[in-house]
């Protein structure tokens, strides 16, 4: 339910804006890196795709709207997996894909320079994890549908057509359903596993 509600309101947007004098909007091209807290996996290690669209609208003096519809790859690598030495290489690492739909603020600080952050709400395509043997089978998926997360990044404008864009995100709500289970269970201490990932992006306004 609350996705649909999501894309109808981003349809509306959408529609509203290509209407509108001061609307802008293009496509989304960029990379990600990313670590999954809770995982016991340090450092921003799994490399990943976001490819997607945008359109902004002005809504007061240097401020604007911005919505997005990605599709974001995001989770963790052990790259000890293969060392044998190392007393991590046994440990599963994560991948997952994700239909993103960011909600930002942004501010423009500079002629050049923007200033953003708001809100995301991204749905699960798939996800699993990963031995030294690849893909590990699961009867269900390990990770619920949803992750809800906050995003803070800048933008530099290069041309009249280009921006360069960084940004983190950070999940608010665990991602696994064990993570779930575990809140349950009285004086558990377990905290749960949450993305985080540092984006590197070109913005390409087709306006």
């Amino acid at each position: 339910m609350i996705k649909k509600i999501t894309i109808l309101i981003l349809c509306g947007f959408f529609s509203f804006s290509i209407k509108a004098k001061k609307f802008e909007g293009g496509i989304i091209l960029g990379i990600n890196t990313s670590q999954v807290g809770g995982d016991d996996l340090g450092g921003f290690n799994k490399a990943g795709i976001l490819i997607g669209v945008f359109a902004s609208r002005a809504i007061y003096n240097k401020i604007s709207l911005q919505m997005e519809m990605n599709y974001t790859q995001k989770g963790s690598n052990n790259p000890k997996m293969n060392d044998y030495k190392n007393q991590n290489y046994l440990k599963q690492d994560i991948s997952t894909t994700y239909f993103e739909v960011p909600i930002l603020l942004q501010y423009e600080q500079t002629q050049n320079l923007t200033l953003e952050g708001g809100v995301t709400s991204a749905y699960l395509i798939n996800g699993y994890y990963n031995d030294l043997n690849g893909k590990m089978p699961n009867e269900i998926n390990p990770f619920i549908s949803y992750d809800i997360g906050l995003i803070i990044g800048l933008s530099y404008k290069y041309s009249e057509k280009i921006e360069l864009n960084t940004r983190i995100s950070n999940s608010i709500l665990p991602i696994g359903r064990e993570d779930y289970e575990a809140q349950s269970t009285y004086n558990n201490s377990r905290k749960g596993k949450y993305n985080s990932v540092l984006s590197f992006i070109i913005h390409y306004n087709l306006s």
